[in-house]
């Protein structure tokens, strides 16, 4: 029995971390959305698989690992959210397929979507012909999201974690400053301040952080 206590040790403290992570960070590890969601479930499985059985890692020196792992991801999942450039290099950014009726053929090569996949999603969205689409958007989990000629409503949120959408200020021909003074106007200092914007038929709905 006591050659199994280190293994029993260290796959109950596995676990213990594995639900600490799960329920500090969100539910985002049960449903990937982004690549660090990917990234964080892999790495903390291997850790945990790799090192359960290996008897030359101690109980201690497995702790200090889970420990650092955590205190990194931490880290940059608060770097990401309050930094638009880091969440760009870490989870990167939707990409449009399809602009005005016109398939962007280089955009949708360069990350691997051939004609056939394309049109599978398009179909799958109830969309047979590219000429009505006004805007396709490849998202970060690899949803497409879609614009119709005619839509009124923009589907995207304008805000997201206090950092501005610049596809949709583009879509709607406005940009930073503008929605700088929206936001102002509706109570807040600034757009750092709304943790979600939406834009509805021309009208914004804003949801600020609680202080």
């Amino acid at each position: 029995m006591q050659l199994y206590n280190p293994i029993i040790i260290k796959l109950t403290l596995g676990i213990i971390c594995l639900v600490f992570q799960i329920n500090l960070m969100g539910k985002g590890n049960l449903a990937p959305s982004s690549a660090m969601d990917q990234v964080q479930n892999y790495v903390l499985g291997g850790i945990i698989g790799g090192v359960i059985y290996n008897e030359s890692i101690t109980v201690v020196q497995f702790v200090l690992v889970l420990i650092i792992w955590t205190l990194l991801v931490l880290i940059l999942k608060f770097a990401k959210e309050h930094n638009r450039y880091i969440k760009f290099i870490v989870d990167g950014k939707p990409i449009t397929l399809i602009q005005n009726g016109r398939v962007n053929v280089g955009d949708c090569l360069r990350n691997g979507i051939s004609a056939n996949e394309l049109m599978f999603k398009l179909r799958a969205n109830g969309i047979y012909e590219v000429e009505k689409i006004k805007r396709a958007v490849l998202e970060q989990n690899g949803q497409l999201t879609l614009i119709e000629f005619g839509d009124e409503n923009i589907k995207y949120p304008i805000i997201v974690d206090g950092q501005a959408n610049l596809d949709v200020l583009e879509l709607i021909n406005q940009d930073v400053d503008w929605l700088e003074q929206q936001v102002i106007q509706q109570g807040f200092e600034r757009i750092h301040d709304v943790y979600l914007g939406e834009y509805i038929s021309g009208r914004l709905n804003l949801f600020g952080y609680e202080k």
